[in-house]
């Protein structure tokens, strides 16, 4: 490709981003500069961190410090590896649109079907973790608060995307404060020695009680499916792309905070817990958090984290239903998925995706139902698997159009992701481990199990396709 050819592309990119911008794919281009900053933020704090840490404590001890802060670096080459495509050309369902661009049509299909099963699951999670959370002031079952939920969110998703963003930025900021508020009141006990833990208090306690690995590094390994968990959603700043006002400077900012973010809100907060609280007192299934609280003496301020939790919970369920509805309108925009869920609300909001999408979450009610004790560990398998195939095709997308634009075949991205190509190899090498660690954990082992069926389905889905519609099936290259 010669140089005036490449100049003609990024024309013509430029030119789709313009349009873009003036509604070419009917969004509504409402989130600034801080409610995309806060949904990257909040996006990175859920569930699992404030439920499954505790599980990964009880395995691992402290070490869970450092499955963290390693899982964490992948994590920002990842994201460094979206960022440049997003750059490249910033577009809403951005995974499988790069998918279909680098890979081919198939696996856009597979990219965006995958994602917004994921999103789906993760929401099941996201609302069986609330209910557990509702326990600690109510004696109702888990599934009665997981069927109420879904319903709220499902009402609050029907709101114009600004609303939704402003809504996302103060369910952010609440998480934010109270992490950074229980960091300071750590230090607090730490340095001044008040409340009832101040007396045993140390940082010591990463060490001192059995080792930094008490149970053996292969342990702390194995808690890796969890960690990995802990940072889906982490991408989701790729599908906000599309009603992003100023993508080309706000993307890059918000992914350029995830080393702060993870050393801040889950390496930090981590090492202050266990230094106040040793690792032995923590158990599976109860909120370190709110744990760490109790064992303080301090009952008011439990009860204000548990609080927190729940809403960080509710707020990331929020994001999924959000996502779900963009993924399925990309998918039948690309001919891949049923015409009507192009449709959008006078507002913006793809109402037919969205309404589909909440009606399949309300499974969790059913999960909720019969395994209310097993729901969690259930969901969070199987939205593992599914989320980190998004992760891999960001990935081998970057490699792709990395190595194009190179040869001078692609306008380069003006936000290139640092050691390229070589860095995302790491990733991806880092992820195959997570997953062969899945095959060996029997707990996450039914994830794998359900990987093939859905393989199988997909595999199916797009043979009808190719036979109905030809063209959606196309390889198209840009």
């Amino acid at each position: 490709m010669t140089s005036s050819q490449v100049d003609q592309l990024r024309d013509g990119n430029d030119a789709a981003r313009a349009a873009d911008s003036e509604g070419g794919e009917g969004y509504q281009r409402g989130l600034g500069s801080r409610q995309i900053q806060m949904i990257a933020i909040g996006g990175a704090i859920g569930t699992g961190l404030f439920l499954g840490a505790g599980k990964g404590i009880s395995k691992a001890g402290p070490s869970l410090i450092l499955a963290y802060a390693v899982a964490g670096l992948v994590i920002f080459l990842i994201m460094r590896a979206l960022g440049e495509l997003l750059m490249y050309r910033p577009v809403s369902g951005s995974f499988s649109e790069y998918a279909r661009e680098f890979i081919g049509p198939f696996a856009g299909f597979v990219t965006g079907w995958t994602y917004w099963l994921f999103w789906v699951v993760t929401g099941i999670t996201e609302v069986t973790a609330a209910a557990a959370y509702m326990t600690y002031w109510f004696d109702i079952p888990q599934w009665v608060s997981a069927l109420i939920f879904t319903i709220v969110l499902y009402g609050a998703n029907l709101i114009s995307v600004k609303l939704f963003g402003e809504l996302e930025f103060w369910f952010s900021m609440v998480k934010v404060t109270a992490i950074i508020g229980m960091i300071l009141i750590c230090a607090g006990i730490l340095t001044v020695g008040f409340s009832d833990a101040g007396r045993t208090a140390s940082v010591s306690h990463l060490w001192s009680d059995g080792g930094f690995f008490p149970h053996g590094v292969g342990n702390t390994l194995m808690t890796l499916q969890m960690v990995m968990f802990a940072f889906l959603a982490v991408e989701l700043v790729g599908v906000t792309a599309g009603e992003s006002k100023d993508p080309e400077k706000v993307l890059p900012k918000a992914i350029n905070t995830v080393p702060w973010r993870i050393a801040v809100f889950y390496v930090g907060a981590l090492i202050m817990i266990l230094s106040v609280v040793p690792w032995t007192e923590f158990h599976p299934g109860v909120s370190p958090f709110v744990a760490a609280f109790q064992k303080m003496g301090l009952s008011l301020g439990a009860g204000i984290v548990n609080f927190v939790v729940l809403t960080a919970a509710l707020s990331s369920c929020n994001s999924g239903m959000y996502s779900t509805g963009r993924m399925l309108r990309d998918l039948a925009l690309n001919g891949q998925g049923p015409k009507f869920f192009t449709k959008l609300t006078r507002s913006g909001t793809p109402l037919a995706g969205t309404t589909f999408s909440a009606a399949l979450m309300l499974v969790g009610v059913w999960i909720n139902y019969q395994w209310p004790g097993k729901a969690f560990d259930y969901v969070v398998s199987f939205a593992t698997i599914s989320g980190m195939w998004a992760w891999i095709v960001i990935l081998v997308c970057q490699i792709r159009y990395r190595s194009r634009a190179d040869r001078g075949l692609l306008p380069r991205s003006e936000f290139r992701a640092p050691g390229a190509p070589y860095t995302s190899i790491f990733a991806l090498l880092f992820i195959l481990m997570v997953i062969v660690l899945m095959g060996i954990d029997k707990d996450a082992r039914v994830s794998l199990y359900c990987a093939p069926l859905w393989a199988a389905i997909l595999g199916v889905s797009y043979w009808v396709l190719r036979r109905r519609n030809p063209e959606a099936a196309a390889f198209r290259k840009r």
